[in-house]
């Protein structure tokens, strides 16, 4: 029995020395030399402080700021310690109403708004963290932003387009805009 239990358990430290802090710290010395800005967060910098993430999505609900994707995290929006969907599907009534309220709340907020509403804006994404929206549901509250900004809808339409991510590598995914990015360009220039 003796001649089993030694090789077992020097098998057993030495894999949990390798799996647990060998290669734990090898991937992140990995990561952070070859994508230094993805591995400490992407994090966005401005006087010094953090004021968020291009990864995760921000709550913005002042009518001068773009909106983005609602968030099915609980018990706050976008709270990156629970991230999920909301598991409702197509034809759940908790959906329906929660996708009409969204549409209610977006109509009241730009009454005058008669372009149809993309669905990004009334449903939430599987990560429920969704930093990007459309063009389109970008496009969607270029009057409200500019109006309540007192600015033509020509000079925040254009700065959408200069915000507007292409597909990766031309290829993958779909173009797209990054609100907290978007938001925080408006800010800077002072629009």
């Amino acid at each position: 029995m003796k001649t089993l239990l030694r090789p077992a358990i020097t098998l057993f430290v030495l894999l949990s020395a390798i799996t647990g802090i060998v290669y734990p710290f090898a991937v992140a010395g990995i990561s952070q030399a070859a994508f230094p800005d993805a591995a400490a967060g992407s994090l966005i910098v401005k006087d010094g402080k953090p004021v968020g993430s291009t990864l995760i999505g921000q709550n913005f609900a002042e009518p001068k700021y773009f909106w983005g994707r609602p968030s099915a995290t609980s018990p706050q929006p976008n709270n990156g310690t629970s991230s999920g969907g909301s598991n409702l599907g197509p034809l759940n009534p908790a959906l329906v109403d929660a996708v009409k309220g969204r549409i209610d709340a977006l109509k009241a907020a730009d009454p005058d708004n008669k372009l149809p509403i993309p669905a990004d804006l009334v449903t939430a994404s599987g990560s429920g963290l969704d930093p990007h929206i459309s063009p389109a549901a970008a496009a969607n509250q270029v009057e409200r932003v500019a109006r309540v900004r007192q600015l033509k809808a020509e000079t925040v339409a254009a700065l959408v387009a200069r915000s507007t991510e292409g597909r990766q590598l031309g290829l993958f995914g779909e173009p797209r805009v990054n609100v907290l990015k978007l938001n925080l360009a408006l800010d800077a220039q002072g629009l």
